[in-house]
Formats: C-alpha cells, structure tokens, sequence
C-alpha cells in the first residue's frame, strides 16, 4: 500500500561530549517512574555507522547486506541505505519498507525458504531481479510469477556442521544442484551465483570447504552456459575484532584462490546482529514477582529451614513474543543490569526473568543472579538490537505494540558520519536532529553490574 511507511521525520537526539547514553536511559527512566512504566529502547545510531565503517576497514573486498527481519526500526533502515549497505528481505513487507528508503532495486536480495507467489510477483513488479532458491518448487513458481529473476542457490555443504536431516532447510546438496541448474535451463531462468551458510565462523576450514563447495556449483552452472558472478557467504558472521580478522586473513585467501579478481565475481555477506546488537538498549519494568523455593517447600509439605534462601521469579513487561524473540532462535539473552544502587553487601539471590504473558514458553531469561527487586524496579538489557524490532509475533495471548525507540547520536558521530558522504540534506531527508538537555536524575540511580 501506498504510503504505507511515509512516516513523520525520525526525532533523533544530537548528544554533546559529555552526555553518555547512560545519561539518556537514566532520563527516560525518570520520565517513566512518574507515567506508565512502559519498556523502550535507546538506539545509538553512531554505533551502526561504526560497525559498517569498521567491517569495510577489515573486509572491503565483501559488500555487506542488511538482513531486515532482524531489526526493521525505519530510521535504522534509513542510515544503512544511506551508508551504501545492499538489503536482505524474506517477504513484501520487508521489500516495501526497504525501497521506501530510496534502495535501488539491485541493491536488493528477496531470500527466504517458501516464498508467496503474490510476494515474487511484486518482487517482479517492483524489479527486484535476485532471489534466493533452493529446491524445484520455488524454482517453478518463480519461473512463472518472475521469469526474469536471477537465482543464488542455496547450497547445503557439509561445513554447516548439520545433519543430513536440516539439508532442505539450509539448501541442496551439490548433487541435487545439478539437478536445479538443469531444471532452470529447461524453465529459462537465469542463475548467477550461490548462497551458502556457516552457523559460526569459527572453523577457518568450514569456509574453505564451503567456498570449494561453491566453485564446483559455479563450474557446474558455467558448463550449462549460466554466467555466475555472485557468492553469497551467508549470515553467519557475528563481527568481533578477533572474527573479522579472522574472516580477511581465511577466508579471503580461500576466496583469491577460487574467485580472484579476474573472475568478477562479487562477494557478499549477510549482517544482522552484528550491525545492529550493540546499537540498542532495552529498559524494562518488573510489574510482578514470585517466590519460586518457597512455593515449592509447601508444595512438599517440607518445613523450610533458616538457611534457604528463596529463588525469585520475575515478571517483566516485555518477553519473548515482543522484544525477546531471539530467545525463541535459540539465542542467549544475557544478565540484564540493575537499574538502581546496590550495595557492596547487598545479598544475591537466585531468580529468572520471564514476559508478562504468564505462557511457558515466555521464559527470558532461565536463571541468573540479582539482588532482591521488587515491582516498578527496572532492568537494562544492553546488545538488544538483534531480532527485538521486526514483525510483531502473535503468541501467549499477548498482542503489544512494540516499545518506543528513542534514536540519539552523538556530536563526533555525526561528524564522522558527513565524513563517509552521508548528510542530512541528502541521505537523511527524513531525520529532525535535536539538541539533547541532560537532565540529571533525582534518584541518583546508575547501570549496576550483578555480582
């Protein structure tokens, strides 16, 4: 639909030397103790440009995409396309947001496993020509609903250190390639390239394998006449200093052997949490709590003894239907920071942190260690910008709007950022950059790290 993502200008706060984003989450804190105690992010967009500045330090031979559903935030969207980043949609939603934002249509790839027909066609219509597909089903609806779309096949090898059993999901083996290639030749769709993926990229010789892999389909598909010129290594790459190195010193070396230069072939990798996760700060609210030990002595009839020490249960206003979804790809979410004083003597307790649904599955965190909290106390949650903003989940009877996003960026970052060619008047038409007044909590509460 038309219009559908024309929003207002994004209000991003401009923030002088000395105002830290702690400062930021403290304020918002403050303003929420005297209204509704509603959970919000803090999204440091100086942080994305960053990480895209350092991985194309580190790894320029390799374009980066964004994966949208792992956070589709408009004004993060925003400052990525205008950072030059390539895209990764999985549905029309996705598509729609992303060429609102002005991203040329080659700069796009529609992935996903089983795509909607009335979504291709769109795909068709909008010339988003590069599509993911694995097997000869999505192959014959794309050559009917887009016949011409350029195919990466998805390409399952024995790095992904998988079972045999999670082969459809991840790809086709290179037999059942060759298979593909022939069926495409006979539909008349064209095929320039392969996808792979590594789940971590912590094996240099899984990229090895991975990339011969990929050569042997390249040479499969240059035989039948195809002209191959993509190679897509996947989303597997979460983006430490030590992994970067890692990836230009392996990978690319493996790469120059199998798709030098000369061959033209364009590498590409799929970002998510690495552009992402370190950006937002999630604060929460406990509104209720429980006494785990306690309940489970009396259940047993046992008479409690002086020395037990009760484990809490925790109830916050945000869990894995809303902006925990991670947890539900198997993601770790880490020990949240106390957002009050504590002593140095402070006793510790045993507790978890489960969503407000009061479902089973909406367990946030399994078990950690806090000091004793009580309702209207806040938790921070720093490295949550990774799968906490895409679609909104339907599940455990919970149906909320995602919490607000307050987008800062610091005075140096903004600089740096009209460095690398991006300005307001250009690339960032849609964002209000405004002066931040610290204001300084009354409270005098501070990030507390858990002992």
């Amino acid at each position: 639909m038309k219009g559908l993502y024309d929003e207002p200008q994004y209000s991003i706060d401009l923030l002088d030397g000395g105002t830290l984003l702690q400062h930021v989450v403290d304020n918002h804190i403050s303003e929420q103790s005297l209204a509704d105690k509603n959970a919000f992010f803090v999204a440091d967009l100086g942080v994305v440009m960053r990480q895209h500045v350092r991985w194309r330090a580190c790894v320029p031979q390799i374009r980066p995409y964004y994966a949208v559903r792992c956070n589709s935030s408009p004004a993060l969207i925003e400052v990525l396309a205008a950072l030059g980043t390539g895209f990764m949609c999985t549905n029309k939603s996705e598509l729609e947001m992303v060429q609102s934002h002005g991203v040329p249509s080659e700069d796009i790839i529609y992935s996903g496993g089983c795509k909607q027909l009335s979504h291709i066609k769109y795909a068709a219509k909008s010339s988003v020509d590069l599509l993911v597909c694995d097997n000869e089903a999505e192959l014959r609806k794309i050559a009917r609903c887009h016949p011409r779309a350029k195919l990466l096949l998805q390409v399952w090898t024995e790095a992904s250190g998988r079972g045999e059993e999670m082969s459809m999901k991840l790809g086709c083996s290179l037999k059942d390639c060759r298979r593909l290639l022939e069926r495409a030749k006979e539909l008349g769709v064209q095929v320039v390239g392969a996808r792979f993926n590594i789940s971590s990229c912590d094996n240099e010789q899984a990229y090895t394998n991975a990339i011969s892999d990929a050569r042997c389909v390249f040479d499969m598909a240059e035989d039948m006449g195809f002209t191959m010129n993509v190679l897509d290594i996947g989303d597997g790459i979460s983006g430490s200093e030590t992994q970067l190195k890692q990836i230009n010193r392996a990978v690319m070396s493996v790469v120059d052997l199998y798709f030098p230069p000369s061959t033209g072939v364009s590498i590409v990798a799929e970002l998510g949490g690495y552009l992402v996760a370190p950006a937002f700060t999630l604060a929460v609210n406990v509104i209720s709590k429980g006494v785990v030990a306690r309940d489970l002595q009396e259940h047993h009839r046992d008479a409690p003894s002086a020395n037990d020490e009760p484990e809490f249960q925790y109830y916050i206003n945000e869990g894995v239907y809303g902006s925990f979804s991670c947890k539900l790809t198997d993601s770790v979410i880490p020990v949240p920071l106390v957002h009050k004083n504590i002593a140095p003597d402070e006793p510790m307790f045993s507790c978890s942190l489960w969503g407000p649904s009061g479902d089973d599955m909406d367990q946030v965190v399994e078990q950690c260690v806090l000091p004793e909290l009580h309702t209207g106390d806040w938790l921070v949650f720093a490295n949550a910008g990774s799968f906490s903003l895409g679609q909104p989940m339907a599940g455990g009877g919970v149906n909320m709007p995602a919490p607000p996003v307050h987008y800062v960026i610091s005075t140096r970052d903004w600089f740096e950022m009209q460095d690398t060619g991006v300005t307001q008047e250009i690339n960032l038409k849609n964002f209000s950059l405004v002066p931040y007044f610290f204001k300084s909590c009354q409270s005098g509460a501070a990030f507390s790290v858990p002992a």
